[in-house]
């Protein structure tokens, strides 16, 4: 059995796994070898740097346009500063092998929070609409 600290949301998690090895006759079924015993949460890492999907600080006002499922920015029609009416079309998202048109609720001035080629997660800020 080797012992592991996994931290999920900011909370560790002690967990023991056991190597099972290239034995193919017998298969019997055990009770799940996890245990889940929470401590505090541990400093994050100082090597480890949060991922920057915005070069630009986003306006504290206007209508925010998050990512609606995580997935990639394989086009961005528009530029910033550019006036677009609700309905145009603000980015090409590939999700789960499918190009999904991210469209502008409201019209209005972009602000462009991601940029093309960027991986970008469930909610993350793509756009301001002021």
């Amino acid at each position: 059995m080797k012992k592991y600290i996994i931290t999920v949301n900011g909370i560790a998690y002690e967990v023991e796994v056991e190597e099972v090895g290239n034995e193919a006759a017998v298969a019997t079924p055990t009770a799940p070898a996890v245990t889940a015993a929470p401590k505090a949460p541990a400093a994050p890492a100082a090597s480890a740097a949060p991922k920057v999907v915005s070069k630009t600080v986003a306006p504290t006002y206007g209508t925010k346009i998050n990512a609606p499922l995580p997935g990639t920015i394989l086009k961005i029609p528009v530029t910033s500063g550019q006036t677009v009416k609700a309905g145009d079309i603000l980015c090409i998202l590939e999700a789960m092998k499918m190009e999904n048109e991210i469209l502008a609720p409201v019209g209005g001035k972009v602000s462009i929070q991601a940029s093309q080629g960027a991986t970008v997660n469930s909610g993350d800020l793509l756009f301001v609409i002021e």
